[in-house]
């Protein structure tokens, strides 16, 4: 039996376009959580497939009425280029509701589907439909109403291909995989060696050289030291580890941002080794309780983080933590929620899987938010800083407008973002079209390269701070690398404006 989603999600008249249905039972059906919230709300076509038989030119309904408003649905789906997709045993096939005529701007629809199948043995290894003789259109005219029949024919073909490469077919490996592709981790990977050059150099040569003058100054007797010489990081020694600004909020933050990067990269493993990329929404369903299970991660690192600064609200730390990132998705998710709602569109999600969603919150992630930060406390709450913090913090001298704390962070994402650039290039292209993004081991390569990009930059951009006398490096160093998000963001939006219709 075949299953249809009709990709009408955008205006209230293509909730569903007016097709002709068969004789089988019709319903409409989630079938796991990740579909729900993607909107493939699949549909039972009931247009009846048997396997390996043939079928003649078969009438799916006779003599179908379109009433003008039939009409004005289907023109308003050809002309904007809409088309429909069937799953054949979780094998996407898609096909053009119509055509529309670029001289004469005449559209008319398809009324008939040839599906064409391959199968090697008793498995379906390939599925087709087409829709493209000049005598299965239909002209749409601005009539009273318009009877035309829908029709479908099948033809099976035996195939010695094996049931493991069947969706290949779907997959671009001259577009994933060109010499573009494997030009762009070649540069991230000499902008990291360069990266690791320069901060090694920068250990050697500045740190060891003034480690080994406080060291020699340190024999000296007190009338020896040439105190006009000490300047640089040395000067806030006593203001370095003093607890960043908003503590709490700042272990909240880190602690969240431990458990996304954990949950991106074992997201990218299961999908390698899972191929998860052939069933339908399932990267979104393992995302989510991959995400629940790391919030022992989130926890740990918020709690031992809030601990080294001796705090004390254990319980508000632990809740924030649980409730930053998904309250943060369910703001937006609801804005998004009301205009499909508005538009009674399929990407309107159902009650009963935000009920699902806030079980998930309530039985796994708050429980094991609640054990990592049980854990960090105990484990790693300890404050081990290698001096004592000053009672009164010094002030923070006058710098060059290069060396502001937003300057810095402001340049400081571009690094990372450039040695990720073309792979959002790559996961956007298939975001907005029907690529399927298959190459996770170039993902896995550039989240590692991004993550080391991110990490040395940061490490420079401390040690540049610091060095002016500005002791503000906690809040300074985290929106470093975070500001890489902000160019994303921007390149996201020029990507939609400029790249997608």
């Amino acid at each position: 039996m075949v299953r249809a989603d009709e990709h009408s999600h955008k205006y209230k008249d293509l909730e569903e376009l007016p097709y002709c249905k068969g004789e089988g039972k019709i319903e409409h059906r989630h079938e796991t959580l990740g579909e729900a919230l993607l909107g493939m709300e699949l549909v039972n076509s009931g247009i009846s497939i048997r396997f390996g038989q043939n079928k003649d030119t078969t009438p799916i309904c006779s003599q179908r009425l379109l009433t003008p408003q039939d009409i004005k649905t289907f023109s308003y789906a050809i002309a904007h280029d809409y088309w429909f997709q069937y799953f054949v045993d979780d094998l996407p096939v898609w096909g053009m509701v119509g055509k529309r005529d670029k001289e004469t701007e005449q559209l008319s629809l398809y009324t008939h589907q040839r599906f064409e199948f391959e199968y090697n043995g008793d498995q379906i290894i390939s599925a087709q439909v087409t829709i493209v003789t000049p005598e299965e259109l239909v002209r749409l005219t601005n009539s009273t109403g318009l009877h035309v029949d829908f029709t479908y024919s099948v033809t099976w073909k035996a195939s010695n291909k094996d049931f493991k490469s069947r969706f290949e077919r779907y997959l671009d490996s001259d577009f994933f995989e060109n010499n573009i592709h494997w030009f762009s981790i070649f540069n991230s990977l000499m902008m990291v060696l360069f990266l690791t050059g320069f901060v090694s150099a920068m250990w050697i040569r500045y740190l060891r050289r003034d480690f080994a003058r406080y060291d020699k100054e340190a024999g000296l007797n007190d009338f020896d030291h040439d105190l006009g010489d000490d300047y640089g990081w040395k000067q806030i020694h006593g203001d370095v580890f003093r607890p960043p600004p908003h503590p709490m909020t700042f272990a909240v933050f880190l602690g969240t941002g431990q458990q996304l990067a954990w949950t991106s990269f074992f997201v990218i493993l299961y999908t390698i080794f899972g191929q998860e990329w052939t069933e339908r929404a399932s990267i979104l369903t393992a995302t989510i309780f991959i995400y629940a299970t790391t919030s022992v991660i989130g926890g740990y690192s918020s709690a031992s983080q809030y601990a080294q600064y001796r705090g004390k609200d254990w319980v508000r730390v632990m809740f924030l933590t649980a409730t930053f990132w998904p309250a943060s998705v369910v703001i937006i998710a609801s804005l998004n929620n009301t205009v499909a709602i508005y538009y009674q569109s399929s990407r309107a999600i159902p009650f009963g899987t935000m009920m699902a969603l806030l079980a998930i919150w309530g039985f796994i992630i708050l429980p094991l938010t609640f054990l990592g930060t049980v854990l960090g406390k105990n484990w790693s709450g300890k404050a081990d800083f290698p001096c004592r913090v000053h009672p009164i913090p010094r002030p923070i001298p006058e710098k060059i407008w290069y060396a502001e704390p937003m300057v810095v962070i402001a340049l400081g994402g571009i690094l990372p973002f450039a040695s990720i650039f073309i792979e959002i290039y790559f996961l956007f292209t298939s975001f907005w079209s029907y690529k399927v993004y298959y190459v996770y081991g170039f993902g896995l390569l550039v989240f590692c390269i991004m993550m080391l990009v991110t990490a040395l930059v940061t490490v420079v951009s401390t040690y540049f701070v610091i060095n002016t006398e500005d002791y503000r490096w906690h809040w300074m160093s985290m929106a470093t690398c975070g500001s890489t998000a902000a160019y994303v963001y921007i390149y996201a939006v020029y990507y939609f404006m400029q790249k997608t219709k």
